[in-house]
């Protein structure tokens, strides 16, 4: 039912949506009106299919295949008109989602799906931008998206049983695991990923330890596979900010942010993408010193 798969935004998710549309099966369109933003993109993904190939997780028929369903466009009108589904991937901020909503409403089809990569924001309000609530949706991937398993699908307050069934199954033609769950605000994995994720600045900030013992202790006795800070400079400490930001308005104190994730993000030190969080980076985003 699904064939035609536009992805809106051309950043870290959008470009990782895109290459796990195409390999799995869908002519895909990543749009960005920022040609530089497009031609980086194009770049990134290039480095995605190599590495597949290096590594053995794709052989070069299904590279080729995937890279021949594949286009790039500047011109979101034109490219919504062709949609079965577009999945916006937009920075997470409401006026900028509204503006994307706003102009697919009037260019995409009747019966074309909406989804919108989010990790907070509601898809209800989201769905109330256009005028097709029953087939709007939230897909929320995790980065890296072709190397994580999850989406995490969540249902507005008036997304219909076919949307809900029609986008798990798009997400299981990706090689994604899913869970499909209902509105709340931060979902499931936001709100417990924040949590922690703030708890550890609160940490690092009364000097209980360092980032190394921290996420040390995070790996090693709670099993999990990254610790808070290595997830935080990778997800972009900026992006942990806003959610937490949002999740402190809708929930209440429990999210407030600790001062001292205030000013690492103040100070410009988002993470991997600028070079130093947390921890400092060199060339490829490899860590050299903590």
């Amino acid at each position: 039912m699904i064939s035609n798969l536009v992805v809106v935004g051309s950043g870290v998710m959008g470009r990782g949506i895109a290459y796990v549309g195409a390999i799995g099966g869908f002519n895909v369109v990543l749009v960005d009106v920022n040609q530089d933003a497009l031609e980086s993109a194009r770049n990134e993904i290039d480095s995605i299919f190599e590495k597949g190939l290096r590594y053995q997780k794709i052989t070069e028929e299904e590279a080729a295949a995937a890279k021949s369903r594949f286009t790039y466009s500047a011109n979101l009108k034109e490219s919504a008109a062709y949609a079965d589904l577009i999945i916006e991937a937009v920075p997470e901020k409401a006026e900028i989602k509204r503006a994307v909503f706003e102009t697919i409403e009037i260019h995409a089809k009747e019966d074309c799906y909406f989804a919108t990569n989010t990790s907070t924001m509601s898809p209800t309000e989201i769905g109330s931008y256009g005028k097709r609530p029953e087939k709007t949706i939230a897909m929320h991937f995790f980065n890296p998206v072709q190397k994580m398993p999850l989406v995490e699908i969540v249902r507005g307050l008036e997304t219909s049983d076919e949307t809900a069934a029609i986008i798990k199954e798009v997400a299981e033609k990706m090689g994604k695991e899913t869970v499909v769950i209902n509105e709340f605000p931060g979902f499931v994995t936001s709100r417990i990923s924040c949590l922690v994720g703030n708890e550890a600045f609160f940490m690092l900030q009364e000097g209980l330890g360092t980032p190394e013992e921290i996420d040390k202790a995070i790996k090693l006795g709670l099993n999990y596979p990254m610790g808070p800070f290595e997830l935080g400079d990778l997800v972009g400490l900026d992006a942990r900010l806003n959610n937490l930001k949002y999740l402190h308005s809708k929930l209440g104190e429990k999210y407030r942010p600790a001062p001292l994730l205030e000013q690492y993000v103040k100070a410009g030190r988002l993470g991997r993408k600028s070079g130093k969080g947390v921890y400092d980076y060199t060339k490829d985003g490899e860590l050299v010193r903590k």
